[in-house]
């Protein structure tokens, strides 16, 4: 079965998530392919991520609820 790249990000993310307890979302972000998530499905990775038990925290290293996310290259 393939799996395709955003995919494999993806299961990469979850899985270093869980192990270390949190993630920034600049790991996240660059993690991801690009244009490979639509503004519901990253909506929907950081959500699955916090409900997996793993923290989002943003560049100070502080906890955020709602991440910040980049403009997609170009804006």
């Amino acid at each position: 079965m393939k799996t395709s790249r955003s995919h494999r990000a993806r299961k990469e993310l979850f899985q270093r998530g869980i192990q270390q307890g949190w993630l920034s979302v600049q790991e996240v972000e660059r993690a991801m392919p690009a244009g490979s998530l639509t503004d519901a499905e990253r909506w929907l990775l950081y959500y699955s991520l916090r409900a997996s038990g793993v923290e989002i925290r943003g560049q100070d290293g502080e906890a955020v609820r709602e991440p910040e996310f980049p403009a997609p290259p170009g804006d």
